[in-house]
């Protein structure tokens, strides 16, 4: 008989975060063992739940949620986003340039299907969350990764973007805050990247999910804030500030130049129609999300939380011998690096690997996050602080035996 063959168009697709070493992991929690799992931003797997009004508007309302809705969403919830435009400073935003979707990674793929022919090239940090490279692959295009400095907080270097600039870039994708470094971007790194949207005519598509998971006073500034004359895409949803991953609750904005953008739109429209609508029980959700009591900031405040949980992770990794670790800013991780000096990893899929097997923790090795070296590892700080001290701890006792 004929064997049958997964699509060509996924040969160059990848998204280790959900790859082969978790399925490691599922066999070993099948065999009865516990492993801790610090791959994946899931709060509610750590009990950072939903706030209960939320669920509880959600629950109220759920009889609204029976029938299909209009295609973009509920007049509501992209009506709650429309505020927040304006509390952002992000400007000239209506009701029909917001977008509701199955959570964000929905609408960068759809986006990134309106956008690309075959060959158009896409600007994507290196570290990248990697569903972007997945994104534009999928949608015939070709990811160009540019170089985020280490030793500069992990900012984008901007004449490594610009150089990587070609007649067939369509495109500068930003995470901001930046998932898996921590990063926070400056309004200087901002204006700088805008200089060449500008010249060169390129798009700014800005995934900004953590927007409120913020630390040490940092501010964050949306790049769509800062220009009205640059093609803006703005990504963001419920499933970090409010804990609510599974709701699968995102929303896009197109902002800025959209007068050069109607057949672009008109595309999206067009896919936003073919899916009928974004799941309407999650959508209900938005309006009191954004217009209620915003509980991120005591988690993320000093004593909350999140704060202490960075803290103790962060001190832990570089007390470590051979691991640094720049402090993330924002977002939910820690992107530690090993010197290879004192570790020469070969592969660090297999270095997580015998991690998961010998310790039963499970992490992400950092080229899943598409960037050239072997030697960062992307660890989430969402367990609380006796746990990832312990987890810590097991890990440097790992590193030791593994340099011997």
């Amino acid at each position: 008989m004929q064997n049958y063959f997964k699509s060509a168009k996924l040969d160059n697709v990848c998204y280790e975060i959900r790859g082969v070493v978790l399925r490691e992991a599922r066999r070993l929690e099948e065999e009865g063992h516990r492993v801790l799992k610090l791959n994946i931003g899931n709060p509610a797997t750590f009990e950072l739940n939903v706030p209960e009004e939320i669920q509880q508007d959600v629950i109220y309302n759920m009889h609204q949620a029976q029938g299909y809705v209009e295609s973009k969403g509920l007049f509501s919830a992209r009506k709650a986003v429309m505020h927040y435009c304006q509390q952002r400073g992000i400007a000239k935003v209506d009701i029909d340039d917001i977008y509701l979707g199955n959570g964000v990674s929905e609408l960068i793929v759809m986006s990134m299907q309106a956008l690309l022919n075959t060959g158009d090239e896409v600007l994507i940090p290196a570290p990248d969350y990697p569903l972007w490279t997945a994104a534009v692959t999928l949608s015939s295009g070709k990811p160009v990764h540019y170089r985020c400095d280490e030793q500069q907080d992990w900012f984008p270097d901007i004449d490594d973007i610009r150089k990587k600039i070609t007649r067939r870039t369509r495109a500068i994708v930003l995470i901001n805050p930046n998932n898996p470094t921590g990063a926070v971007y400056s309004e200087e790194l901002l204006q700088q990247i805008l200089e060449l949207a500008r010249e060169h005519n390129l798009i700014i598509l800005s995934d900004e999910i953590y927007d409120k998971i913020l630390y040490d006073g940092t501010q964050h500034t949306s790049i769509a804030s800062m220009a009205d004359d640059v093609l803006c895409f703005t990504y963001n949803g419920l499933s970090k500030n409010y804990r609510a991953a599974g709701y699968r609750s995102g929303w896009m904005i197109i902002s800025g130049a959209k007068h050069l953008a109607k057949d672009l739109i008109e595309g999206i429209d067009m896919l936003s129609n073919m899916r009928l609508c974004a799941n309407v029980p999650a959508q209900l959700a938005i309006q009191t999300s954004l217009g209620g009591y915003q509980s991120i900031n005591d988690l993320v405040a000093p004593g909350g939380r999140l704060y202490e949980q960075r803290e103790t992770a962060w001190r832990m990794l570089n007390d470590i011998p051979g691991v640094s670790c720049v402090k993330p800013k924002g977002a939910l991780y820690l992107f530690p690096r090993l010197d290879p000096k004192r570790y020469p990893v070969v592969n660090d899929e297999k270095l997580v690997l015998d991690l998961l097997l010998q310790e039963k923790i499970l992490l992400v090795q950092g080229s899943a996050f598409n960037i050239d070296d072997h030697q960062h590892l992307r660890v989430v700080f969402l367990p609380r602080e006796d746990t990832l001290a312990d987890a810590m701890g097991r890990l440097g006792n790992f590193l030791e035996h593994y340099r011997q």
